[in-house]
């Protein structure tokens, strides 16, 4: 087969995160405005090309201050940083649905490489429409200090308000385009 082009399905599909508050639990978010750009056989998913960018003022923890917070200077820097992306570099299979996805993630114009944890979930025909439509979900670990995203708080009990860690996941329906 040939590689195709998909699109997102923004109603079905999400960026998440979450990373430790307070050392104690954890504050989770999703990006509300992101885009892809794949082209792939789905029969051979290794020779794909990804390249995502997520829209950083978009962030939504469900908390109005947090979010602004999240979008200043200490954090995303949205007006002079307005987009974070992620390009695919390399795609191994590890199983019969699992991917080790490696490439170059950039957040406030720092670039890194990190390697993803993606399933694919299948492919279907979508009855309102009758595209094709296919699933993946995934997951990676980044340090956000690595990118520049260093600001944090002391708290009383010891420890900081915000932890390096961040966990970064996504579920995303792909339509096959004609």
């Amino acid at each position: 087969m040939t590689k195709t082009v998909w699109t997102v399905d923004q109603v079905h599909s999400e960026v998440g995160f979450s990373v430790k508050h307070m050392m104690i639990s954890k504050a989770k978010g999703t990006f509300d405005s992101f885009d892809a750009v794949i082209e792939a056989d789905v029969e051979n998913l290794t020779d794909s090309k990804v390249e995502v960018t997520v829209d950083t003022a978009s962030v939504n923890t469900r908390n109005e201050d947090r979010d602004n917070h999240l979008r200043s200077g200490d954090f995303f820097d949205s007006e002079n940083y307005p987009k974070m992306t992620f390009v695919a570099t390399d795609i191994k299979k590890k199983s019969s649905h699992d991917y080790e996805v490696s490439g170059d993630l950039t957040i406030k114009g720092t670039t890194k490489p990190v390697t993803l944890d993606v399933t694919f979930e299948g492919q279907s025909k979508d009855p309102m429409g009758g595209a094709t439509v296919a699933g993946f979900s995934g997951k990676t670990s980044i340090n956000r200090k690595d990118f520049g995203l260093t600001w944090n708080a002391a708290v009383e009990t010891g420890g900081v308000l915000v932890g390096e860690d961040v966990k970064i996941n996504f579920e995303l329906e792909l339509h096959k385009q004609a």
